[in-house]
């Protein structure tokens, strides 16, 4: 399997290693937390995204399309799919609350060997404000998911979906154009875009 949960020898209950295999048979090496908040663990999405990014129908021929490209992840946890998109060739920067610095820092370290473009560590927040000011109308954002149907979930997902309307388009990757393996009916990735405005300001 590519992806397998690895023990720390420090402290097993307290943190513990995600390992992520590339196409090209290198590894992530993601070191997690067994306790705090939701950016403290590899979640199934960051893996799901991560691997689309390897995928021939994302990465195009020749030159991967990350190659020089800049890329701004926010919401970043571990920093999973920022780290790949660095070893893809892309210059990056990783973004989550500042609590998670210093494990978005160790993760960078553990991997830097696979860097082939750059990544660094930054804290950054609220999210749809943060998406509207930093992104232009030739920006794509790529968002990806895990669609939760529990307590105030479902809420919560409405609500941002009918916000993010405002100002972006966007269009859901059908489930067949993801990775062949790592790929699941309650993951979704969209393609976003800030809408063009139809007045001049």
């Amino acid at each position: 399997m590519a992806t397998t949960p690895e023990s720390s020898v420090e402290d097993p209950l307290r943190n513990f290693v995600r390992v992520l295999e590339k196409r090209d048979g290198t590894v992530l090496r993601l070191q997690q937390y067994g306790s705090g908040g939701v950016g403290c663990v590899v979640w199934d999405a960051a893996i799901v995204l991560s691997k689309y990014l390897e995928t021939p129908g994302f990465s195009g021929d020749g030159t991967h399309i990350l190659c020089r490209r800049s890329v701004l992840e926010l919401g970043s946890g571990t920093g999973a799919v920022g780290l790949m998109a660095a070893t893809l060739g892309a210059d990056v920067v990783v973004t989550d609350l500042e609590e998670l610095q210093d494990l978005l820092k160790m993760n960078i370290n553990m991997n830097k060997h696979l860097v082939t473009g750059s990544v660094q560590a930054k804290s950054l927040e609220p999210l749809l404000k943060t998406l509207k000011d930093l992104s232009g109308f030739e920006t794509c954002i790529i968002c990806c998911y895990e669609q939760r149907t529990m307590g105030k979930n479902p809420e919560i997902e409405k609500k941002y979906f009918e916000l993010l309307q405002l100002d972006f388009d966007f269009e859901k990757i059908p489930l067949e154009k993801h990775d062949e393996e790592y790929r699941s009916e309650d993951i979704h990735i969209l393609y976003i875009k800030k809408k063009k405005s139809k007045f001049p300001s």
